[in-house]
């Protein structure tokens, strides 16, 4: 357990909270995760949630989308707030959801005109964000029910969800059997380990979509969270968010944050690229590349709360979402409604349109192979 976590706990007890109140892990690990029942979709399929507690974090997730429901971590001063963006009924999680908590499949980000073409043969993919494909088409896999299996093992405890995701399924080729490990560790990590295997040659590129804002959910703006990305190079998009191709140098653009800066601070700046996201909306090109093993990438911090969220991962790509299409038309899990800038995305991944890209990494999987990705999400106070 780091430092900063244990100060956390300190000052909960001192607060008069007891340690399984903060959740923190016994020699035996963390609590068992507790199932329920969250809604029922239209055709009666019944969506469960199931509630994980360990190293003093709290996360509840759906079958459904294998969303994020709610994800609670402790103040400098031992309070928890939840810091992720949702939803408190299954029906608005179908109806009016931007993706708030959601696993995305099969591919994560925008292909250009929902077509690319795999030794020689042409696809043309479900097209949902004006003429391109957005996170695996109309319905991807974050409108999908996954088969979930509760686990402990030593001192952590976690998920697995499984999806099998058919052949022609939103136009991709090949039978696409998906397993996503959300894992909570004794120190409070979140760990999401993603391995997929394919009957076909496909494309693959699956990431989490969790809206953060460190002061608590509903609780207003993130632009004076600070962020640090470390990365020298982004990727520029045309009118319609596709990538050009190109990977640009940050320095001297809004999109520098290689030195801790707020997110805020440049946001407003007539920058073309802002113009274009209506804000940030954009993919860095990590320094260190794709790696076996997760790599520190990104920091983000609350000043007022204390709170922090530090980001590893294997893969080459941070897609960094500022909000900018939270229009006050959706109320939240807290009863507050959500305007734009009151929460962020930072989706590790593979680049957007890298199937049209060939200088960009491939995320082409082939029969034979195993898709494997992992991400950690550690906080502190």
């Amino acid at each position: 357990m780091d430092m900063s976590r244990r100060t956390v706990i300190a000052g909960a007890a001192a607060a008069g909270l007891t340690a399984a109140t903060i959740g923190t892990a016994h020699a035996s690990g963390g609590r068992k995760p507790v199932k329920e029942l969250f809604g029922t979709l239209a055709d009666g399929t019944k969506v469960h949630r199931w509630s994980l507690e360990n190293g003093g974090t709290r996360l509840k997730v759906l079958s459904y989308g294998g969303i994020v429901n709610s994800l609670e971590i402790p103040d400098r001063h031992g309070r928890y707030r939840n810091v992720s963006l949702g939803f408190g009924n299954i029906e608005d999680y179908v109806a009016k959801s931007p993706y708030f908590g959601a696993l995305i499949g099969r591919y994560g980000n925008r292909i250009g005109k929902g077509q690319f073409t795999l030794d020689g043969t042409a696809y043309q993919v479900s097209v949902n964000d004006g003429v391109n494909s957005l996170h695996g088409g109309a319905q991807g896999f974050d409108k999908r029910v996954w088969d979930v299996e509760p686990f402990t093992k030593g001192s952590d405890v976690g998920l697995h969800l499984h999806y099998t995701s058919v052949d022609g399924e939103m136009g991709y080729p090949g039978t696409l059997r998906a397993k996503v490990t959300y894992t909570l560790t004794r120190s409070g990590d979140w760990r999401i380990d993603y391995e997929a295997t394919t009957s076909k040659t496909t494309v693959v590129n699956l990431t989490s979509h969790v809206y953060w804002n460190l002061a608590g959910e509903g609780s207003g703006s993130v632009y004076d969270h600070e962020l640090s990305i470390a990365a020298a190079r982004y990727t520029p998009v045309d009118s319609g968010l596709i990538p050009t191709g190109e990977l640009a140098k940050v320095a001297g653009t809004p999109f520098d944050f290689r030195r801790t800066k707020a997110v805020g601070a440049d946001i407003r700046v007539a920058h073309q690229q802002l113009l274009y996201g209506k804000g940030i909306d954009h993919n860095w090109v990590l320094d260190k590349g794709v790696t076996a093993k997760p790599v520190h990438v990104a920091t983000l911090r609350d000043p007022s709360s204390g709170r922090s969220l530090s980001i590893a991962t294997t893969e080459p790509g941070l897609q960094f979402y500022s909000g900018n299409f939270l229009d006050g038309t959706l109320v939240g899990s807290g009863g507050r409604i959500y305007r734009q800038g009151d929460a962020l995305c930072l989706e590790t991944q593979h680049f957007p349109d890298s199937p049209n890209k060939p200088s960009f990494p491939s995320t082409v999987l082939r029969p034979g192979r195993t898709y494997r990705t992992s991400t950690v999400h550690s906080f502190g106070a």
